[in-house]
């Protein structure tokens, strides 16, 4: 079991010390365990195209190219922060393009703060260690071709309290309770990163510690 990090963004520069790079992104890809078998596979793909494509955090890359997201919760892990997404029309997590960035977790921190409003020291990352990986195809927009998102995602609590201003990327960002997600999104994925949520907060409840692996919980979760 290890301590919680409650690392505000504004923190997170100064512990990390240098940028993650592709290495270090393959060594957390390569740490990641998960019961859900299409996640596996996901993680898999992910490993092989990281090692073949040098520029796999730049957009232009197609048809594939690696962005980085955050599954934010609230302290007592009963709600989810979730924004409507101006341009897709669709219930997400807060993330985004990395635009060559190879810390993937520090894209992910800072999108969560741009798309929310929040102030980055308002930004809690729970762990270092990917909570969930997912691979999915964005269709075709603009002069943007059908492509794919290999999306890594990070925990990260902020207090359900604070106002959420947004910014013009969403219509609407709101907290919802776990079992009003799929109201909003039914997607396998965050189907996913739902049950991973109700696991930590059924075992750890008030508890301040989380598994090492965030992701392996074992065969009674599934």
């Amino acid at each position: 079991m290890k301590k919680l990090l409650r690392l505000p963004l504004a923190l997170y520069r100064i512990h990390r010390g240098p940028n993650m790079h592709r290495a270090e992104l393959l060594n957390l890809l390569r740490q990641h365990e998960t019961r859900f078998m299409d996640e596996a596979g996901y993680v898999r793909r992910a490993i092989d195209f990281v090692e073949n494509h040098t520029d796999c955090f730049h957009r232009e890359l197609w048809p594939a190219h690696v962005t980085g997201s955050a599954w934010v919760i609230s302290p007592d892990r009963e709600r989810v922060l979730m924004m409507h997404h101006r341009k897709h029309g669709q219930w997400f997590q807060p993330g985004g393009h990395a635009d060559g960035d190879a810390d993937i977790l520090r894209v992910a921190l800072r999108e969560t703060s741009e798309e929310t409003g929040i102030d980055p020291s308002q930004v809690n990352l729970l762990h270092t260690a990917i909570f969930d990986l997912d691979i999915h195809t964005i269709p075709a927009i603009g002069d943007d071709p059908r492509h794919e998102h290999i999306d890594v995602r990070f925990l990260v609590e902020i207090d359900d309290s604070l106002p959420v201003p947004g910014n013009d990327e969403s219509h609407e960002v709101l907290w919802m309770r776990l079992f009003e997600v799929s109201r909003y999104n039914n997607n396998r994925s965050t189907y996913r990163m739902v049950e991973k949520t109700r696991y930590l907060r059924n075992v750890l409840n008030s508890s301040d510690r989380v598994p090492g692996n965030l992701l392996y919980f074992g065969d009674q979760y599934i």
